[in-house]
């Protein structure tokens, strides 16, 4: 049942004034989460561990983080045995992750309200260096690496994000690596399960001679939640830290990875779900991907530290960063009932002709990434206060090749006859990003107040090339545009005692648009579209009274003057949604994470909780949708806001909910851990009902593309445990244990979810 507003509200009023009573009680870390600073400095001959940019400093800075802030450690990595990273993030206040194909090779993450699709919305690091394939230009995650290779995560959603730009709209997800051990070590995981999965999983490391190397390689393999769906990846990456002088370090991260999946990018009919809820008829499509990617991190410190007491000395950190990402993704055409998924065909008849009628298009793309980020921290220590302050810059260039090619038969990788006006080329684009970026951000420590105001600016050139020679009227149209952001946030903590902080913040959402948003492909033109741009607002605190106890709530308000929702995945100035105009989410988080001390039976009892409720996420200014028929389209579907709406019926969607933003979520677990090396969990993820379009439609249409998104809860069950006394550590997951069939996305049509898999694994460490 679809989960309304005005549904329980008296039951919601008593939690809403629960959760105001827990405010003066709160937080997300507990002390055993422990986050080392990286080391700034190398001395020849001494082990150290490889530094990385880590968004969570240490347990007592966390107290004085004016915002939400959680870090995920590796135990919890290590005993939840998250299949994907879907899973992972499932247990973050806030979040809601989308599947798609039930692999979690792109996840769909979305924070307090905001659109899940491709995490657009979210700054996704590694060990703090942007991955996703073009962070400025198009924030999409069509690569993601795998979750084995992190040995933490850290999720931000305060203003401290505007430090880590471009995106400071939802919030930043920094997903840490394991250090360079001090000794020699090494770590073997194999494991297998049902729907054809097979992982194996090799790393070791050590520091030698004061220089320290480590080595990670992930194999992958197993089939989806649809039939014709199934991948294998390689990733492989590596770590060096050279000591330079008595005060410099230099590392270097290198990584490598290949996929290749059959995998659709169309969802299904009602009828065809009816019929089949795991079908899949487009067994042509395949996506072939690949990425390189090197980071190299300077660091010295710089003098010796100002003010009376103790502190750090300066240091200067210089990051240069470059990847390049090829991503071919063949599609075959799809044109069942009801579904015209590309009028670049329209003579492909319906399912039953889709094998023999119909070519495969190739969306085919290449993305090169470099920039540099140097990065400068300092703090001043006097008799009452404490002053640190952190200041850089970054300059980032990226290029996106874009191609549609179509082939004139269903199995065909080469372009069709020029003849054929279902093949050729359909497109040829080059877009190009470039930015240049400063921040500033001060933190001032006295007593039991901390202040912490920053400022970032962005300032980017957006271009836009077409190359494809049909019509010849728009080959080689090209136009430029470019913007400048001013992104200030400030926050502030009090600590009235140990343990306790009471937080709040504001600070400016910032995403900047685009080029196949701003730039016409035909003309060269620019829209007039403005980068996204919010107030985002938080009340909140913090308590950890204890190593074994930690409580974080949150108030927040997302208030979006626009929201930029592009109607195709893809993009482009001619098939737009541009905007949602101004937006407001409001909700209320609650973390916790409790265990009880050891009993006499050596049983350790724990209970994690991570629960988000989200009242308010609608359209608040004047919008409209359109309805109906025009040209080739179908009946019944919802176009938001397009400039043409030629026969469709204009509606009115001000204060409806936004679409993929579910009201209440929430991930429970509760487990026991044995001294023996025994643990247990049962983890329940709960997702309330949403809506799949604008209109907040609540009967079916044909396409499967619209309609409500029934609430569901799944089961997952974890045991962990040693094989006697060989070194060797089991594990045995059921994930969705009820075998629970449910619907995650109609975006493209109706998506199911991941059936119940069974997964069991041996791994072992020298």
């Amino acid at each position: 049942m679809l989960f309304q507003p005005t549904v329980l509200r008296g039951a919601r009023l008593k939690l809403l004034a629960s959760l105001m009573v827990a405010l003066a009680t709160s937080p997300s870390i507990t002390r055993s989460q422990r986050v080392s600073r990286p080391d700034t400095t190398v001395t020849p001959g001494t082990a150290r561990r490889l530094p990385g940019v880590e968004v969570i400093e240490s347990v007592k800075a966390l107290e004085r983080i004016p915002g939400s802030a959680v870090r995920i450690d590796a135990r919890q990595l290590r005993e939840s045995r998250a299949f994907t990273t879907n899973e992972l993030l499932r247990k973050v206040t806030g979040l809601n992750v989308r599947e798609e194909e039930g692999l979690g090779l792109r996840p769909n993450i979305g924070v307090r309200g905001l659109s899940p699709t491709r995490s657009t919305k979210v700054l996704l690091l590694e060990d703090g260096v942007p991955f996703t394939i073009a962070p400025y230009g198009d924030n999409a995650t069509y690569y993601h690496p795998p979750v084995d290779r992190f040995e933490s995560v850290e999720v931000l959603k305060g203003s401290g994000q505007i430090l880590y730009g471009p995106q400071t709209i939802g919030g930043v997800i920094n997903y840490l690596t394991p250090a360079i051990p001090l000794l020699p070590e090494a770590r073997v995981t194999l494991a297998g399960g049902s729907r054809g999965f097979r992982s194996a999983h090799a790393r070791a490391g050590g520091t030698f001679g004061g220089a320290g190397i480590f080595g990670d390689y992930i194999r992958k393999e197993g089939r989806g939640a649809r039939v014709n769906t199934a991948s294998t990846l390689d990733d492989m990456s590596l770590k060096f830290l050279v000591p330079l002088a008595a005060q410099q370090s230099l590392s270097v991260r290198a990584n490598l990875f290949r996929e290749r999946s059959q995998v659709t990018y169309s969802g299904l009919t009602e009828a065809e779900y009816a019929a089949d809820p795991r079908s899949n008829p487009f067994a042509a499509d395949e996506m072939l991907l690949d990425r390189i990617g090197a980071a190299l991190t300077h660091r010295v410190a710089v003098g010796v530290n100002a003010g009376v007491g103790a502190g750090a000395a300066p240091a200067l950190t210089t990051t240069l960063y470059g990847y390049r990402v090829t991503r071919d993704w063949w599609r075959q055409s799809s044109n069942s009932a009801q579904r015209p998924n590309d009028l670049s065909d329209p003579q492909c008849g319906g399912m039953a002709n889709l094998s023999t009628s119909c070519g495969t298009e190739g969306r085919l793309r290449e993305y090169n990434v470099v920039g540099i980020e140097p990065r400068f921290a300092w703090q001043a220590v006097g008799a009452h206060a404490v002053l640190q302050v952190e200041l850089g810059g970054r300059a980032h260039l990226e290029t996106q090749e874009r191609r549609q090619v179509n082939a004139a038969f269903p199995r065909s990788r080469t372009e069709g006859p020029p003849s054929d006006v279902n093949s050729g080329l359909m497109e040829d684009n080059r877009r190009t990003t470039s930015a240049l970026a400063a921040y500033l951000q001060a933190r001032a420590l006295a007593g039991k107040f901390s202040v912490t105001p920053g400022i970032r600016v962005e300032h980017l050139r957006l271009t836009r090339l077409n190359r494809r020679p049909v019509p010849a009227s728009a080959q080689g149209a090209s136009g430029a545009t470019s913007l400048t952001a001013l992104i200030p946030g400030f926050g502030a903590t009090y600590a009235p005692q140990n343990g306790v902080t009471v937080f709040a913040g504001v600070h400016r959402g910032f995403a900047p648009p685009r080029p196949e948003d701003v730039i016409s492909n035909t003309s060269g033109g620019v829209v007039e579209l403005s980068a996204e741009a919010s107030w985002n607002t938080e009340l909140g605190a913090r308590w950890t009274p204890n190593a074994i106890f930690s409580l974080e709530s949150t108030l927040f308000q997302l208030d979006f003057e626009n929201q930029t929702v592009p109607a195709s995945v893809a993009g482009g100035t001619g098939a737009t949604l541009t905007s949602a105009g101004r937006t407001m989410h409001r909700g209320v988080e609650l973390a916790i994470q409790g265990s009880s001390p050891v009993s006499a039976a050596r049983v350790t009892p724990f209970v994690e909780v991570a629960a988000t409720w989200l009242p308010i996420a609608r359209f608040a200014g004047e919008r409209f949708a359109y309805v109906g028929t025009a040209g080739s389209d179908v009946a019944g579907k919802v176009y938001a806001d397009q400039n043409a709406p030629g026969t469709r019926t204009k509606l009115r969607v001000t204060g409806n909910r936004l679409p993929y933003a579910p009201e209440a979520m929430l991930t429970a677990t509760i487990g026991a851990r044995h001294s023996a090396g025994v643990d247990v969990r049962l983890e329940a993820v709960t997702v309330s009902g949403q809506f799949a379009d604008p209109l907040n439609t609540r009967v079916l249409v044909p396409d499967g593309q619209q309609g409500p998104i029934a609430g569901n809860t799944l089961w997952n069950l974890t045991v962990n445990a040693p094989v006697f006394s060989t070194g060797v550590r089991a594990w045995l997951t059921v994930k969705n244990l009820t075998d629970h069939t449910v619907v995650v996305d109609r975006s493209r049509g109706l998506l199911p979810g991941m059936p119940r898999v069974v997964q069991m694994g041996f791994e072992r460490g020298w």
